[in-house]
């Protein structure tokens, strides 16, 4: 274990240095290399991409897993180690790399990533996979049918007897954190607790809190049968997920801008959730996860047309 860790943080070191492996990226002109990330969600993404061009073509796939961040995985694609992203996300890039002010419209923020991204680093942002992975309240579908609850704004007649589970670090959190949250829906609650994000889940399931903040497409949502409250005065900013490619290998394989296409809008956030559920709690591989679910859709055959 300790020298996984000693890899790991070497990796991002050298690719924040600007440095390669030897034999990593060598191939990177020639063949696929997708980066994922050290989350269960990307990992299945890269896994997903990484089959779903073997299946179709007779292309070279490689994956670099374990970066850490979306700054890393830009790092990586700018030092020319890897050539498609598995998933990145609007809101974390446009505040992130691109270094812009959080875009609470879906398809503006979506827009601007992809103008920018090619723009300034010569990539290709996809459509969106069909989910986005951002903070959310919830409750329990119990507590919402026996309070009628479908928006976070139906939670203002309830304020002041609920208890709230939040992200410790978002009360502090600027932009859409609880002070803009209190200024944009006009409301706050009177018992609020900061927790850290993981036991929000069991806390709610457990009923020790009757609301809580945490993330859409988390695989708990799904095995607690948590309900997602509408951000009906879109509080927070888009975060919707897309396979980003650089331009170079794309024009190289053209076949892969049909693959990439293939799956716009394919992958719900109740699929996420599954997926998610299926790596983290029921410990499947990344793999196993992928592949169960391009079986499920015979990969995809009717979209992909080479």
């Amino acid at each position: 274990m300790k020298l996984k860790k000693i890899f790991i943080t070497l990796m991002c070191f050298l690719i924040l240095t600007g440095c390669t492996f030897p034999g990593l990226g060598g191939n990177v002109k020639k063949d696929v290399v997708i980066a994922s990330g050290n989350t269960t969600e990307r990992q299945v993404l890269a896994e997903i991409l990484k089959q779903m061009i073997e299946h179709h073509t007779d292309l070279n796939v490689s994956l670099i897993n374990n970066l850490g961040s979306s700054t890393l995985i830009h790092t990586a694609m700018q030092n020319g180690d890897v050539n498609v992203s598995s998933g990145m996300y609007t809101g974390t890039s446009l505040t992130g790399e691109l270094g812009l002010e959080p875009v609470k419209d879906p398809k503006e923020a979506l827009k601007l990533c992809q103008s920018e991204y090619l723009k300034r680093y010569n990539r290709i942002w996809y459509d969106s996979y069909g989910f986005e992975n951002t903070y959310a309240f919830m409750v329990s579908r119990t507590f919402a049918e026996k309070n009628n609850l479908k928006t976070v704004s139906d939670l203002e007649n309830l304020k002041d007897n609920i208890k709230v589970g939040v992200d410790t670090s978002w009360i502090d959190r600027k932009g859409d954190g609880y002070e803009d949250f209190k200024e944009i829906y006009g409301y706050s609650f009177s018992k609020i607790f900061p927790m850290e994000i993981g036991l929000v889940y069991s806390a709610l399931d457990n009923k020790e809190m009757d609301v809580v903040l945490g993330y859409s497409t988390d695989g708990r949502i799904n095995s607690y049968d948590l309900v997602i409250l509408e951000d009906d005065k879109m509080l927070f900013p888009a975060y919707d997920c897309s396979p980003v490619a650089s331009k170079e290998i794309v024009e190289k394989y053209p076949e892969l801008d049909t693959i990439f296409k293939s799956l716009v809008e394919k992958i719900s956030s109740e699929d996420m959730q599954k997926m998610n559920r299926e790596g983290d709690e029921d410990l499947d591989e990344p793999h196993i996860v992928a592949t169960k679910f391009l079986e499920e859709h015979n990969y995809f055959e009717n979209e992909v047309k080479l």
